[in-house]
């Protein structure tokens, strides 16, 4: 009789190593137009966020899609409100086993696109209302949800029920022009 496994647990790195598609990745550590957006999007996020829940970057779940093991996962940056996980639930916030409103990724020139795809897959499976990736390279933001996904550019505006309220657009996400132009 096979015993079922309840828990991939990973040893503890820097950078974080997450379970994706059936093995350890060891997330990248990023270059400056990755941590410049990540500053950036974790800055909108917590003002508009202030009384609402918590964000935070680099926050390791602990997530469970139905009838598949548990595994560590992190955004670059989430968001997980106080309505799903109480503003005094000090010790099941350090690492949550409930998936976040929002879980936004930023990619990088080495992400592959068939580990992300199995990043969203998971935290919509798990509970996720939304996953973004922003593409500061193709200057774009793709939203993930239980509807499909689309694909915003330029001067529109990220509006979801996972973030109510919140509504900047790609454009602002993004920021100033100190980010190098896409490679062709």
């Amino acid at each position: 009789m096979r015993a079922e496994l309840d828990e991939i647990v990973l040893p503890e790195r820097k950078p974080a190593l997450e379970w994706i598609g059936g093995r350890a990745v060891q997330k990248v550590s990023p270059k400056y137009t990755h941590a410049a957006l990540q500053g950036r999007l974790t800055a909108l996020l917590s003002a508009w966020a202030d009384g609402r829940g918590r964000v935070g970057p680099e926050w390791r779940f602990r997530l469970a899609p139905p009838g598949e093991a548990r595994r560590p996962l992190v955004p670059d940056v989430a968001y997980l409100s106080f309505a799903r996980l109480a503003a005094d639930a000090y010790d099941a916030a350090e690492e949550p086993t409930i998936a976040p409103d929002a879980a936004f990724e930023i990619l990088s020139p080495g992400n592959r696109r068939r580990l992300m795809a199995e990043k969203t897959r998971v935290y919509l499976a798990a509970g996720a209302g939304l996953v973004a990736i922003l593409d500061p390279f193709a200057r774009t933001l793709t939203v993930h949800d239980g509807m499909g996904a689309r694909t915003l550019r330029g001067p529109e505006r990220l509006e979801h029920a996972a973030l109510p309220g919140f509504a900047p657009s790609v454009d602002e996400l993004l920021g100033a022009s100190t980010l190098r132009p896409p490679r062709d």
